[in-house]
């Protein structure tokens, strides 16, 4: 236990960057997310089939192949066109790849949640004469947002578990830095469970927040809507 103390600093720098490489990751695959469910509603067929088959491309690859071809795969492109002028972090891929994997299972969430809209609302804001882009921001999205976050809640605790896969890639976030911290001490089974320990605290600290939006979205729509 006393090695824990003198590589608490290491540990709290790694779990530093797996907060960051989270968030960071889930804010772009949000957006990604979004763009894929619009394209799988679209009245385009070939858009609709060509991003249906994007997400079962992306859901059917393993996380950690996507993370691999990401990093080395984009680095070496990189390299070939830019002649090594762009410089790809193992961050910036890591980004990457996860928005890609949490996107494609958000798209089908949103999809879902657009379609579970009652048609009526769509009838009502065009009664008004509300034009598509407020009708998307002022109803569509606010609707669709309270539907999604439960299962959005669920994709972020994977997406926080999945972080760790980034470590192979030489980020040194918290596995990579418990990781190392085993080997210099050869006590690797005391850092993994420390490592362990604060995954397990991120995931049930970030529990409240998500009950805190599910309400705040839920607001005037009844307990059962909430």
């Amino acid at each position: 236990m006393d090695h824990l103390g003198l590589y608490a600093n290491q540990l709290l720098q790694g779990a530093w960057i797996t907060v960051q490489l989270a968030v960071c990751s889930l804010a772009l695959g949000m957006v990604l997310g979004l763009l894929l469910a619009a394209g799988s509603l679209s009245q385009r067929p070939l858009l609709r089939r060509g991003v249906m088959l994007w997400t079962a491309v992306l859901r059917g690859i393993p996380e950690f192949l996507i993370v691999l071809v990401c990093y080395f795969g984009l680095s070496n492109v990189i390299n070939t066109h830019f002649d090594g002028a762009i410089d790809l972090s193992p961050f910036a891929a890591g980004v990457f790849a996860l928005a890609l994997v949490f996107s494609a299972y958000a798209a089908e969430v949103f999809r879902g949640s657009f379609a579970a809209i009652p048609k009526g609302q769509i009838e009502a804001a065009q009664s008004l004469g509300l034009r598509p882009a407020q009708t998307f921001f002022a109803v569509r999205l606010p609707q669709a947002w309270r539907i999604a976050l439960p299962s959005l809640g669920n994709l972020w605790q994977s997406l926080l578990k999945d972080t760790s896969l980034v470590s192979v890639v030489g980020l040194e976030d918290l596995l990579k830095k418990a990781n190392m911290a085993g080997q210099a001490t050869h006590q690797p089974f005391v850092f993994l469970l420390a490592a362990a320990a604060v995954y397990f605290v991120f995931l049930h600290a970030s529990q409240p927040v998500q009950r805190w939006l599910e309400q705040r979205a839920g607001a005037g729509f009844g307990p059962a809507a909430a």
